[in-house]
């Protein structure tokens, strides 16, 4: 049995971002934005494009040559939590703010950070609720 493996960084981007803005009512309040349709992969990383929800931006994507990776720039411990949770690798970027990094090393991994976002969500609905 042959099995496909998606590990193309580029590619893997492209999957999140249509999950993230036509599959699920829950992402509804974010939206893909600055999106570099011309990236070419890099060995650091080269962003790809923004996820931002209404004004502000709350994760970033970055394409290498064998994944892709987001930096989740607000709520970063509930998103390294529930990335946690999906068996990705995680780990904390020491920057100010701090920020929660996940990779992304095949395609059938988007599905994997997709509660991550929806933890990203919910943590906004409870700040909406607590001011």
């Amino acid at each position: 049995m042959v099995v496909d493996r998606l590990t193309d960084g580029k590619r893997i981007a492209q999957l999140l971002a249509s999950e993230l803005t036509g599959h699920e009512e829950t992402f509804a309040m974010l939206s893909v934005v600055d999106a570099d349709t011309d990236v070419e992969p890099t060995d650091d990383g080269a962003l790809a494009y923004a996820v931002a929800a209404g004004d502000e931006r709350v994760a970033e994507v970055y394409v290498q040559p064998d994944r892709a990776r987001v930096e989740f720039l607000t709520h970063p411990d509930v998103t390294a939590d529930a990335a946690s949770e999906q068996n990705l690798r995680v780990r904390p970027k020491a920057v100010h703010p701090p920020r929660t990094l996940v990779f992304i090393e095949d395609g059938a991994q988007v599905k994997w950070v997709l509660p991550a976002f929806r933890a990203l969500v919910a943590a906004f609905d409870t700040d909406e609720r607590d001011d």
